[in-house]
């Protein structure tokens, strides 16, 4: 089964790194410095959805110009590039960077799909992208997840076609997108949010690339 695979394609907050404590801070501060009411749980509905998404899932259904929502986006994404100052390798995810290790040893062509604008940047910061052979970010399609948009969007820049390709992802409009492209999908994190997947694993060090492999769900 192994040499139906060639590319791996690996979102980015929550998979490799996190980010989302940054995400929050920076919302909530929006939030607090707007009157708009945020809080955790709020924000446990903006994993994996784009900018716009998640301040639109925020305003709850309030109704704001285009020039307003402008404002809101780019006061929150000031914020969280203040935050990703701080960053530097040793934000990796424990089991992160053995994983990608592992899927070049095993000649994997591999690449980053992130809804985030700001994929590069963190990227940059983590020091690992010559590791990948194409990032793909919030600004590649016009259609975030769980539209498949932006995986056969990164596919089709692997050279590779969607049967081809193995998600990882740890977000339910992630293994949509995934799914709906018709990938081999791999969730990390709790049954509740990715187990529709096609594999799941709780933490990323608990990935195992063999098993996935050889089709041992």
């Amino acid at each position: 089964m192994s040499g139906e695979y060639k590319g791996i394609i690996f979102d980015l907050d929550g998979v490799i790194t996190e980010t989302s404590e940054y995400h929050y801070q920076s919302w909530q501060r929006m939030a607090d410095e707007e009157g708009l009411e945020f809080n955790r749980e709020i924000n446990e509905n903006l994993r994996g959805v784009s900018r716009r998404r998640s301040l639109e899932i925020i305003l709850n259904g309030k109704d704001l110009s285009e020039e307003e929502m402008k404002r809101l986006m780019d006061k929150k994404n000031g914020y969280y590039q203040e935050y990703l100052k701080d960053m530097d390798e040793n934000d990796m995810l424990p089991g992160a960077q053995e994983l990608i290790n592992d899927a070049l040893d095993k000649g994997f062509k591999l690449a980053i799909a992130s809804s985030s604008k700001n994929a590069k940047t963190v990227i940059s910061a983590l020091k690992i992208r010559d590791l990948f052979e194409t990032i793909s970010d919030g600004h590649s399609v016009e259609n975030p997840k769980p539209a498949p948009d932006l995986f056969l969007f990164t596919a089709e820049k692997l050279r590779l076609s969607s049967e081809q390709c193995i998600v990882f992802e740890d977000a339910e409009a992630g293994i949509d997108a995934a799914n709906a492209a018709n990938m081999l999908s791999v969730g990390i994190g709790p049954e509740d949010r990715v187990g529709h997947a096609d594999f799941r694993f709780d933490k990323v060090k608990d990935v195992d690339l063999e098993i996935i492999l050889k089709g041992e769900n």
